[in-house]
């Protein structure tokens, strides 16, 4: 818990040999990346969770893609913070003996981009609430990455409409993204309220099967989080959690780092900035 000594922590560390993260929007709080949640979980003039629904989208393709045109940019122009090149150390370069996994609910890329471009498809983060830059197709199994900025010109300039005090725009459907194969609507490669996450039983398994695992930049009380916690929990895993404040699952944590993430993980890790790969 919160006050035990951080030799502890890292002497569970190096022993560990199935380690596992699983990280939430404090992760990239430090990069800018807004969370929409609590008091500020507004964009524009509208309840950010209530566009993140297939249902939005249905009802009006142009407004929810203006609010992902707008999260894809925020997110192409943040780097990667000190935590997320930690956790990028680790899973390319695992302590000796042992197994490093990270596990987001982020749709940002930043934990990927921390990665060396030459990392082991292993390092790579499993995205369990997909990614803004990934792309699928309404109408046929298209889907990639697509990190074209803007993704096409029907959205240019649409995100700073409420910065700018404008009047909101009208996309029409034939100018939002399209898919290249069918010309059917695209919508973005995340995992909407009501949708199941992706790799659910990838994530179980791995999470059951740890030793060690970390709960970095959310809550262990929110799901999904909550349940592979539990589960890490009930088949033996030592849990730490590293979070800005308190949270009612914090008693069932065996260590407990408050503060900005970008700086707890590093010491917990025992790094120095200057020996993570920021380049």
């Amino acid at each position: 818990m919160d006050g035990v000594p951080l030799s502890d922590f890292q002497a569970v560390f190096t022993k560990s040999k199935k380690i596992v993260v699983i990280a939430g929007a404090g992760l990239s709080a430090a990069s800018g990346i807004p969370t929409f949640r609590g008091a500020g979980g507004w964009w524009r003039k509208y309840d950010a969770k209530a566009l993140a629904t297939p249902e939005a989208f249905a009802r009006n393709p142009s407004l929810v893609w203006q609010f992902y045109h707008y999260r894809r940019e925020v997110a192409s122009s943040a780097k990667p913070n000190a935590a997320h090149w930690a956790i990028a150390h680790f899973c390319a370069s695992p302590p000796p003996g042992a197994t490093f996994r990270l596990i987001t609910q982020n749709v940002d890329g930043l934990s990927t981009r921390a990665l060396h471009p030459n990392a082991p498809e292993i390092a790579k983060p499993i995205e369990m609430h997909g990614n803004v830059f990934r792309v699928k197709c309404t109408h046929c199994d298209y889907s990639a990455n697509d990190y074209n900025t803007p993704i096409c010109p029907g959205l240019a300039g649409t995100e700073t409409v409420f910065r700018m005090g404008q009047p909101e725009p009208i996309v029409r459907v034939k100018d939002l993204p399209s898919c290249p194969e069918c010309k059917g609507l695209l919508r973005p490669g995340v995992v909407w309220f009501g949708e199941q996450i992706e790799r659910e039983w990838d994530i179980s398994m791995i999470t059951k099967g740890c030793d060690l695992l970390l709960v970095v930049g959310t809550s262990s009380t929110v799901q999904p989080a909550a349940s592979f916690a539990q589960d890490a929990k009930d088949n033996g895993a030592q849990v730490a959690v590293f979070n800005i404040e308190r949270t009612p699952g914090d008693t069932d944590a065996d260590f407990l780092f408050l503060g900005p993430c970008e700086q707890s993980l590093l010491a917990a890790f025992g790094l120095e900035e200057d020996e993570i790969d920021d380049s």
